[in-house]
């Protein structure tokens, strides 16, 4: 047997030996690779942990500055979120104070500044309309951008992203609502009852109509809206119907619209709005800001044998007009009975006619109010009466206005005789108010008499006051007496008090009904005999207030917070991403 002599391949070892440090090389590439690639993504996923967390960290900054915006606004208005900016700005970071959580946070401005939000002010816009809750309301929008950063200071990847916010703080001129309530608001008519313009109020709508009854336009209310008596009245359930033409925007709970007097919002709390001011407090602190008394351009004094007539708080009620010049448009010498008050009125008769006359020409107030007529008129009532007496103003003579409006505003009661506000005899007893000027009439009470009304017949049965078609032009900001005790207040629909036999004549109204709080002197109960028949009801919201050119001087207005911006911004930013 032969062998063959075999020997090894010297160049097929070194392949396999560089095969095999090829695949280990490999090998571990694919190790080191995928052990980098995890080391990475724990990184990132660490890092984007933290970037949330640290924008949530931000958020909580401006949510904080935010909030103080927020309620300074509500209570005082954009004057007084000017005045805060410097305490938004350092006092917005979260602290221990609010929790041990963030003690190992970081906060900055995103512009250098750390331990502080960045808040900046804008200036007051032009009328803007607002969101379709409140649709077709114009408001003045001030907006507010609030900026903040933060970052976790324990963290080993430390990451500083922010959170930019804006709000929009928008003054509602009152006047846009057809009414308004800062309270509970009850309708009950017993005629068909059309309301053509929006509708508010701050606690619950009792819709309880004995009749057909319209509203037109949106319809909110802060608790509910219910078809059902208040149950704090004794009549029997409401026996009519309701249409809602928009049902879209019948809506509530709905936040409530208040006035900037403080954090004491309640309808009490409002009637300071029309009072005086006491002793001491400032005419540019929260509440003497918005009282008519530090508003208008005259004031009228009536104390005991005396009428004292000076211009406005603008500039220090310095200028006194001679008592002959006064005589030509206010009064002291009229007196009738009230039957619903079952007193007689002593009151301050202002002939609007007069003073318009007068306003155009005098040569005291008008250099004080840079040439321009007189606009607004306040008027306080020092009288000391007796029991059986009412002391009230009355305007008369109304349908010449003076050129830029008129507003006349009074802690007393008011009374409305004749005509008012319309220079077109033409447009009387009709909507059109294309020739009416703005105007406003805000006092505890407010009563219409008629063109026919005689003081001398007042005390006289009812069948002797007999009213005659009277048009009212103006929007009524006032007080009420509210149902209680099983006795209806009266409602909206008795808004406007009366001491006539209408009967079959009417009596037509364009403006805007505010019912702002309990009326303190003219308290008696709706409901009484010998006291009216009502009239006609020709009532229609005046589309004029939809024009903020065309609001009565001195419109009260209602503040509302609206959430509009939200974004994340890289370090260092304070300005919103770019889209």
């Amino acid at each position: 047997m032969k062998f063959k002599n075999q020997t090894a391949n010297p160049r097929k070892s070194g392949s396999a030996l560089i095969m095999t440090m090829i695949t280990s090389a490999v090998a571990l590439s694919v190790l080191a690779a995928t052990l980098a690639w995890q080391s990475s993504n724990t990184r990132l996923t660490h890092r984007a942990i933290q970037y949330d967390r640290s924008v949530t960290a931000a958020e909580a900054a401006t949510e904080k500055a935010i909030g103080k915006i927020s309620n300074d606004f509500l209570a005082g208005g954009e004057l007084l979120v000017t005045n805060n900016l410097a305490s938004y700005r350092a006092q917005s970071v979260p602290t221990t104070t609010d929790s041990a959580y963030w003690n190992n946070w970081a906060f900055d401005d995103g512009a250098g500044n750390t331990n502080q939000v960045y808040v900046l002010q804008s200036g007051v816009s032009s009328a803007t309309s607002l969101d379709p809750i409140y649709a077709g309301l114009q408001a003045f929008i001030t907006t507010c951008t609030v900026v903040s950063h933060a970052s976790d200071l324990a963290s080993i990847q430390r990451v500083n992203p922010g959170v930019f916010q804006q709000v929009q703080l928008a003054n509602i001129p009152i006047f846009q609502f057809a009414m308004y309530s800062s309270g509970d608001m009850e309708i009950s008519c017993g005629q068909a009852f059309d309301i053509t313009g929006r509708v508010h109020c701050n606690g619950t709508l009792y819709v309880e109509p004995d009749s057909s009854m319209t509203f037109e336009s949106s319809v909110t209310a802060v608790v509910s809206n219910i078809f059902a008596r208040s149950p704090l009245d004794s009549r029997g359930a409401p026996v009519g119907s309701v249409v809602y033409e928009h049902p879209e925007l019948k809506l509530s709970p709905v936040a409530a619209l208040q006035l900037p007097i403080g954090t004491n919002n309640t309808p009490e709390a409002v009637r300071e709005i029309i009072e005086p001011p006491p002793t001491g407090e400032s005419a540019s602190s929260t509440l003497g800001n918005m009282r008519y008394y530090n508003q208008c351009d005259l004031v009228i004094k009536v104390n005991n044998g005396s009428v004292t007539v000076t211009s406005g708080n603008y500039n220090n009620f310095s200028t006194v007009l001679p008592p002959a010049q006064a005589q030509l448009f206010v009064s002291t010498a009229a007196s009738f009975y009230d039957a619903r008050e079952t007193k007689t009125v002593l009151p301050v008769d202002i002939d609007i006619g007069q003073l318009a006359s007068w306003s155009q020409t005098n040569s005291n107030i008008r250099p004080s109010l840079l040439g321009s007529n007189v606009s607004s008129v306040y008027v306080i009532d020092n009288r000391t009466l007796g029991s059986s007496y009412l002391g009230a103003v009355r305007v008369l003579n109304g349908k010449i206005l003076p050129p830029n409006g008129l507003t006349v505003a009074t802690a007393r009661p008011m009374y409305v005789w004749g005509d008012f506000n319309q220079t077109n005899n033409a447009n009387l007893g009709t909507t059109n108010t294309l020739t009416t000027r703005p105007a406003s009439l805000a006092a505890d009470a407010i009563t219409v008499l008629s063109d026919a009304w005689v003081d001398g017949n007042s005390a006289s049965s009812l069948g002797s006051r007999v009213a005659a078609p009277t048009t009212v032009n103006a929007a009524f900001l006032s007080g009420s007496v509210e149902t209680a005790d099983g006795t209806y207040g009266g409602g909206m629909e008795n808004f406007p008090r009366f001491m006539e036999t209408w009967g079959a004549t009417p009596f037509t109204y364009n403006g805007s009904m505010i019912k702002m709080f309990p009326s303190q002197y003219a308290t008696n109960s709706w409901g009484h005999a010998n006291v009216y028949q009502p009239p006609v009801r020709r009532w229609a919201f005046d589309l004029s207030f939809n024009d903020p050119t065309k609001l009565p001087p001195k419109t009260p207005r209602l503040m509302k917070v609206i959430r509009s911006e939200w974004a994340s911004v890289a370090p260092g930013v304070n300005t919103p991403p770019t889209p």
